[in-house]
């Protein structure tokens, strides 16, 4: 009788084991929270045992501060092609905005992990996120350059870093907001949001 061959599972290399760690910490960290969330649950969304999780990530912190260092990186990547693409001001201005709310829609972890209030109260956690918020300002405010020195800004100045702080976190806002109104559609988001940040809340001409 002829031996019925056994299919051979594919063992996943190290960089794709990490990657699939990462999205599982992802996942349940911004469904649970940092404190509730056990290693070892990660590990079983992960589909790995826990000590291939400690081989990547010693602890949980480690683990954190690794997803909000490469979904901050996945955001940046993804508005900043819409902020440096061809068209207007305006075109860009509004591709800019739907960008982030597709960002959104797509990635509600990765939004809720980067933005919402969390329950750390780890110093080295919150020293590290503010830092992302910083460097995460700061790349979008060199992004806009050319368009803030359009408006006779300087890109270096307080004020233009707080004026792109205030666009992240309204655009943010508003995507809070879709997250419990999401039969409201996002074109509707994005012309409320240029609406005011393009046009004023001045009466039209």
């Amino acid at each position: 009788m002829a031996e019925v061959a056994r299919p051979v599972r594919s063992r996943l290399r190290g960089p794709a084991r990490r990657a699939k760690i990462v999205q599982a910490g992802l996942e349940v960290l911004a469904a649970t929270g940092y404190h509730a969330t056990a290693m070892s649950a990660i590990a079983s969304a992960a589909g790995v045992t826990r000590s291939v999780l400690y081989d990547h990530f010693p602890n949980k912190r480690v683990l954190l501060l690794a997803v909000l260092q490469e979904q901050n990186a996945a955001l940046i990547e993804h508005v900043g092609a819409r902020i440096t693409g061809t068209g207007t001001p305006e075109e860009r201005m509004r591709a800019t905005i739907d960008a982030y709310f597709s960002f959104a829609e797509s990635q509600p972890a990765a939004r809720k992990l980067l933005f919402d209030r969390t329950d750390e109260d780890d110093a080295e956690i919150q020293a590290v996120r503010w830092g992302i918020r910083e460097s995460r300002t700061r790349a979008v405010t060199a992004l806009l350059a050319r368009d803030l020195r359009r408006v006779s800004l300087d890109p270096e100045s307080p004020a233009a870093v707080a004026m792109v702080e205030l666009l992240i976190t309204g655009l943010d806002g508003m995507a809070q907001w879709w997250a419990r109104h999401r039969d409201v559609p996002r074109e509707e988001l994005v012309n409320a949001a240029m609406r005011l940040l393009w046009d004023g809340l001045g009466p039209r001409s």
